[in-house]
């Protein structure tokens, strides 16, 4: 007989109620990244795993912006949220290799939203052959990695894409940082040495 394991799925059985407080404004705040399964934050927003997810590697990018729909989002903040979706499926396709992906927003009840208060994008990696029997005929989908597990692969490829960007785009904050001279003051310049002709 088969075990299918997932733990995590007993939260989400006893805590069906949903929360009063936006969960992604509280986990923006409460700055527990890895306890929260927040992969990357940039100025405008932030990428986070599904703590129930469709499949492995079930990913939503949020705004720190409490709106409801995108056409409420600053043009900074809506840019950063397609800048965000793009540095994801670089990170899911170096990290986990999918064959496709489903990118989308659910906006308001009937349009789907779990959360309809805060706008936010889901990236679902895809696989041929990943819809099964399994859904269709006992409302059951098979995730056959362990979240924390996939956290932590997830969160240093952000890491390792974040540095090649830097890298390629000359940010000026790497630029800025000098090495540190070895003995001696520190602010004192090397002499010129006058060469004769």
């Amino acid at each position: 007989m088969r075990v299918m394991w997932a733990p995590w799925r007993m939260a989400y059985i006893k805590n069906a109620r949903k929360p009063t407080a936006c969960i992604f404004c509280s986990t923006a705040r409460e700055r527990r990244d890895e306890a929260n399964l927040l992969l990357h934050r940039s100025a405008h927003g932030f990428v986070i795993m599904n703590l129930f997810p469709y499949n492995s590697g079930h990913l939503m990018v949020a705004p720190y912006a409490h709106v409801r729909s995108l056409e409420s989002l600053s043009d900074d903040s809506a840019l950063d949220l397609i800048r965000l979706t793009n540095l994801s499926l670089a990170v899911l396709r170096a990290e986990i290799r999918p064959e496709g992906f489903n990118v989308g927003i659910n906006l308001g009840r009937v349009g789907g939203a779990g959360i309809e208060a805060h706008v936010h994008l889901h990236i679902v990696p895809r696989w041929n052959g990943d819809t099964n029997f399994m859904p269709l005929f006992s409302e059951t989908r098979v995730i056959p990695e362990h979240l924390r597990a996939t956290y932590r692969k997830l969160r240093a490829q952000f890491r390792k894409a974040l540095d090649q960007e830097r890298r390629r785009n000359g940010d000026p904050v790497m630029r800025s940082i000098r090495p540190a001279r070895t003995g001696g003051t520190a602010s004192r310049r090397p002499r010129r040495v006058r060469r004769r002709p």
